[in-house]
């Protein structure tokens, strides 16, 4: 029987659920926020960062996204996301993606992204 499988760097979380979960080689990311700076361009780079570091806590990378659902407090940032996150993608291959602007999000985020990705898909 396959097991789901708890993903965690270790940093703080809002409630009671898990950074990530992966069974076999899916793998699935909480929304992942960071309020520890301020500002859209901050934020965005700092959640980043911390999707970097659970998919390599899974044995995996951004290559292997498959699926990205981006939240923003102010849909007026949709432009300066989309430039940082380009950047961050680099020359893989682009995951399927969403954006919506919401009303509020966890601890006063700015963005909040969820991330959906296969272990080994984006591998040339």
């Amino acid at each position: 029987m396959d097991r789901k499988l708890k993903i965690d760097t270790g940093g703080g979380v809002f409630g009671p659920y898990s950074p990530g979960i992966s069974v076999k080689d899916h793998i699935w990311l909480s929304g992942q926020v960071d309020v520890s700076v301020e500002g859209i361009e901050a934020q965005t780079r700092g959640t980043l960062v911390k999707i970097d570091d659970l998919l390599a806590a899974a044995n995996s990378s951004k290559a292997d996204l498959v699926k990205v659902t981006v939240l923003l407090h102010d849909i007026g940032y949709y432009a300066t996301v989309n430039e940082i996150y380009s950047e961050w993608l680099g020359d893989n291959m682009p995951p399927a993606r969403a954006a919506y602007g919401v009303a509020d999000l966890p601890g006063g985020a700015l963005i909040e992204i969820v991330c959906e990705a296969f272990r080994g898909c984006g591998r040339a």
